[in-house]
């Protein structure tokens, strides 16, 4: 009898720790709050709070903000490395002069040698194409022009 095996489900959702706040978002505010009375230490008022609106907006963002369901840095590492990559792929089919030339002299090197089949006068066509199947497609039957 096959064993039973409880699957987790649900195994998306964050773990809540105060209320509807998840460890995620405690440690993003967490951040943020430290980062602001850094600010409110170093700057200026007028600068200060100019400095903590804009860190309080990017830390919630980052926190509360759900963009297609996925937590908002998700989406924003997503965006970047679309933005990032180049918007035209183009494939050269011409391969370098110094490629093509390693590649032959390993051909070379490493093509083993052709079987030499003595022909009979009532070999067929089937024959040959065995044995191009049964080499690997290593042997290549003359083709008479």
């Amino acid at each position: 009898m096959p064993e039973k095996f409880i699957v987790p489900q649900f195994i998306e959702k964050e773990d809540k720790i105060l209320g509807p706040i998840t460890v995620r978002q405690f440690l993003i505010s967490l951040g943020a709050v430290l980062v602001i009375f850094i600010e409110y230490k170093i700057l200026l008022f007028v600068y200060f709070v100019f400095a903590a609106l804009l860190t309080a907006g990017v830390a919630g963002t980052f926190a509360f903000v759900k963009v297609n369901g996925q937590p908002f840095h998700i989406f924003f590492l997503n965006f970047l490395q679309t933005s990032l990559r180049p918007k035209l792929r183009v494939w050269s089919r011409e391969p370098l002069d110094g490629d093509l030339r390693a590649f032959m002299k390993a051909e070379a090197q490493t093509a083993p040698p052709r079987p030499v089949i003595k022909e009979r006068p009532h070999s067929t066509h089937l024959r040959e194409l065995a044995l191009t199947v049964n080499t690997g497609g290593v042997y290549q039957p003359d083709e008479e022009v």
